[in-house]
């Protein structure tokens, strides 16, 4: 009975280990999460206004800046990891590469800790 209980326990812990280990492995591979912002809406208590992905171009990390909204101009780009709250984004950054740094466990290749 006993060497029942402690092999389903080794069991749980080998899986629970693997789930982490999965976890953070496709983290790694994955894009961060990304909003289309106007860069000229920057407002300090609550970061960039979101725009719609369309003012943005396409491709990850190009800028589309003189996109037609009505009769102006929006700067828009992609802003990646952001806290989003109220239609505006802050604490994100603008590079991808960046971002993709910071995600998951050790995804970057730098070896340089912050500072």
């Amino acid at each position: 009975m006993a060497e029942q209980r402690r092999r389903l326990r080794s069991s749980t812990v080998v899986l629970g280990g693997m789930g982490v280990l999965a976890t953070a492995l496709t983290s790694c591979g994955s894009d961060p999460d990304r909003r289309c912002v106007d860069r000229d809406s920057y407002d300090y208590a609550g970061g960039y206004k979101v725009v719609a992905d369309r003012n943005c171009a396409s491709g990850s990390g190009s800028t589309s800046s003189g996109r037609k909204r009505g009769s102006s101009t929006v700067d828009a780009d992609w802003y990646y990891d952001a806290d989003v709250s109220g239609g505006r984004a802050e604490d994100g950054t603008f590079s991808r590469s960046e971002a993709v740094d910071r995600d998951g466990f050790g995804c970057s290749d730098s070896g340089s800790g912050g500072g």
